[in-house]
């Protein structure tokens, strides 16, 4: 008579430990930076003359196979207080609340929410982007070329920094800082599946 109920509940157990674990690939991400070779860039104007920066401190989550793309997904943080612009008094300004408020918001990060493929190693990734605090929907286009085992994912998109309150008081007046940013970016990955 206690047979039956006690298989019930062993059953149940396994399927709950199941539910909880999820596919075992899906807990682990299909591919790393690899440290030391990637950059991101940000390039804005001062005055109309292009001025370019950079974030020096970077990581993110990949689980992306580029033959189903449709299924992966990217997460990204920034640690905004490692920003530079190579002149050590605007670098000194940059976490400051009217810029990147880094006390109050240290890290930016983008989530995707979709990814397209386009042919030929070229990518849509739609996502989240959030900076100081805001977040706001991007499309980024990716290009991904492989050799030697590593893959090189590229790709630019353009942001208003107004929109993320990025030169806030005085700094608002885009005739001495350009509203738009243009976001550069290259990451050396190990590990992603072949194109």
């Amino acid at each position: 008579m206690t047979r039956l109920p006690i298989a019930w509940r062993a059953l149940w157990a396994a399927a709950a430990a199941l539910a909880i674990a999820g596919p075992a690939s899906a807990a682990e991400p299909m591919a790393k930076l690899v440290p030391g070779y990637g950059q991101i860039v940000f390039v804005t104007k001062q005055m109309g003359v292009p001025v370019e920066g950079a974030f020096k401190k970077f990581d993110a989550q990949i689980a992306f196979d580029p033959q189903k793309p449709e299924g992966g997904t990217i997460s990204m943080q920034i640690d905004m207080g490692s920003a530079t612009l190579g002149v050590p008094q605007s670098d000194a300004e940059l976490p400051k609340a009217p810029w990147f408020d880094t006390a109050r918001f240290p890290k930016a990060s983008f989530q995707s929410s979709a990814i397209k493929s386009l042919g030929s190693g070229h990518f849509e990734v739609a996502g989240k982007l959030t900076i100081k605090g805001t977040t706001q929907y991007v499309m980024v286009p990716v290009t991904i070329t492989q050799a030697s085992g590593q893959s090189v994912a590229t790709g630019s998109f353009t942001i208003q920094r107004l929109a993320f309150k990025i030169g806030e008081g005085e700094w608002t007046d885009t005739s001495m800082v350009g509203d738009d940013v243009q976001v550069r970016f290259k990451l050396v990955l190990a590990g992603l599946r072949p194109i």
